[in-house]
């Protein structure tokens, strides 16, 4: 009788472990996918009620050469303008699921596109999304190779001080060349003028 009870206990403590550890691989993978949402960081009153507030400075020539701050630099969040290039990408016809990921320099945008959408017009959609995002000077990528999303997606808590970064970043570009690139009125052709 007492061997039925140990067994029916060890059972039951094997089942309620086996059951822990699975709510934890499940929880871990929850954390993950939370912590690759921007959008999981939501704004607080103070702040939205700032980004309805229009942008206005005014300054003369004597204040700014005599600033004491010294030299301002312009800097832009880019884990936002990544959150907002892939999601101004998905609200259109086209593409299925984007991953983009902005350096200091370049804009890399990986992408699933829909059936029955040519090739070329996905690479446009990409394109010109981040066109109408990004500052002009940064270089873009797209490419519909959807096993870059993991390579794109890699590289999403690193710095651009990291070491071995820019080469994870040319491979992932040098992949992304294969690809249609997207045509602009004033684009030039990536593929064969690099």
């Amino acid at each position: 009788m007492k061997i039925k009870h140990f067994a029916v206990g060890a059972i039951t403590l094997f089942t309620l472990t086996a059951c822990a550890n699975n709510e934890n691989a499940m929880d871990e993978r929850d954390d993950i996918v939370n912590e690759l949402d921007p959008s999981v960081e939501q704004q607080s009153a103070e702040d939205e009620a700032m980004n309805d507030r229009l942008g206005y400075v005014h300054y003369t020539k004597d204040q700014v050469e005599n600033n004491e701050q010294g030299d301002q630099e312009a800097s832009i969040d880019r884990t936002q303008v990544a959150n907002t290039i892939s999601r101004l990408a998905l609200t259109g016809e086209g593409l299925e699921q984007v991953a983009t990921l902005v350096t200091d320099e370049e804009v890399l945008i990986a992408y699933e596109k829909s059936e029955g959408v040519d090739e070329k017009e996905a690479a446009n959609i990409a394109r010109k999304t981040a066109e109408s995002v990004i500052p002009r000077y940064y270089e873009i990528y797209v490419s519909d190779n959807d096993s870059l999303i993991q390579d794109i997606q890699s590289l999403h808590n690193s710095r651009t001080t990291d070491k071995g970064y820019e080469n994870t970043v040319d491979q992932i570009i040098t992949e992304m060349k294969k690809s249609p690139q997207g045509k602009g009125d004033n684009l030039k052709d990536m593929n064969n003028n690099e």
